[in-house]
């Protein structure tokens, strides 16, 4: 069950998100449980991520971001290209606060 978003929520958390580096890279070994635990940590640490997918074709890129999404429990904000940008609240010390509504 991914995180549900509002528009004005996905609006605040694309624009945070625009000067962020990719942290992390799918390369030709796809999501491996290796990297969802990799995964899991940075979004724990960060909450807002990006993902550089190393797919060629979109559809391959597409599946890889759905598994990833319904793996790591997190939502999916923006898709552009090769890149990703995933978004999950943390556990233990949050730091995004989300506008309401």
């Amino acid at each position: 069950m991914s995180i549900a978003l509002t528009p004005a929520q996905n609006r605040f958390l694309r624009g945070a998100a625009h000067d962020l580096k990719a942290l992390l890279q799918i390369g030709g070994k796809g999501v491996t449980p290796a990297f969802l635990a990799e995964l899991d940590e940075v979004l724990e640490r960060h909450e807002l991520i990006k993902v550089k997918v190393g797919a060629e074709d979109r559809e391959a890129r597409d599946t890889m971001i759905a598994e990833l999404v319904a793996a790591s429990d997190c939502a999916l904000v923006q898709r552009i290209g090769h890149v990703a940008v995933l978004y999950r609240p943390s556990k233990e010390q949050r730091q995004i606060v989300l506008p309401r509504g």
